[in-house]
């Protein structure tokens, strides 16, 4: 019998609706090809534009899951081959060359103990951008408190022995790195731009500000079910 092909990396990206965007966000991990054996697998959770369509032409592996981001990334880590997993937003670009950044990191002695994200930029050219990305990466730095639109890094061993995202509605990914430890977290030297159209919508200080009271409500011990209403 064959053996199974070995994967260096899985990289999982949850999906809802996501078609504008996930074009660019499957081409920019298109070159890591080149030098690693990689997996992408996106996980819809039930969109009804193109986004599978675009998924399937920019090489993704489709699997579909109910809609959540937790129970997404969950079940994309469950169908995962890779040694390595990178979990990625729908609307965040890598930075060219950042598989060479990746495979240092992997190859790292110790790093499978470890997890890694990348350094937050937005697709907008003004200053409030600008602050926001500055907040967003010292949050990271001083509380190691990266979020999901950051990508996490992180050995399949280390992911199982965590016991992977949990089902819940919202901070899946604070919940994640809190469990990692600040200890255990690094940052990349690449970049991951994340489309700033929220910002634009809910305003530069409006939703930055949302944002921190529902960290905080969520460190006080309020529900993720609640939180998830007031997000809205």
């Amino acid at each position: 019998m064959k053996a199974a092909q070995l994967i260096d990396l899985s990289i999982i990206i949850p999906t809802l609706n996501a078609g504008a965007r996930l074009s660019a966000t499957l081409a920019a991990i298109a070159e890591a090809c080149e030098t690693l054996s990689v997996d992408v697998i996106v996980v819809d959770g039930g969109s009804s534009d193109d986004t599978v369509a675009r998924a399937v032409a920019g090489g993704a592996r489709v699997i579909e899951a109910a809609r959540g981001r937790g129970v997404q990334l969950s079940a994309g880590a469950k169908e995962a081959t890779g040694r390595w997993l990178l979990f990625l937003h729908a609307d965040t670009t890598l930075e060219p060359f950042w598989s060479t950044t990746v495979t240092s990191f992997m190859r790292g002695k110790g790093n499978g103990l470890k997890a890694a994200y990348f350094t937050f930029a937005l697709d907008d050219a003004s200053g409030a951008a600008r602050r926001v990305e500055k907040l967003a990466n010292w949050r990271a730095r001083k509380f190691g408190l990266p979020y999901g639109d950051q990508g996490l890094l992180l050995s399949r061993t280390m992911y199982h022995s965590l016991v992977g995202y949990l089902d819940l509605p919202i901070m899946e990914d604070v919940d994640m790195v809190r469990r990692i430890g600040r200890q255990n977290l690094v940052e990349l030297p690449a970049t991951a731009t994340t489309s700033a159209e929220r910002y634009r919508r809910d305003g530069y200080w409006w939703r930055p500000v949302k944002n921190l009271c529902l960290l905080t409500l969520y460190f006080l011990g309020v529900s993720p079910k609640r939180l998830a209403r007031m997000y809205g």
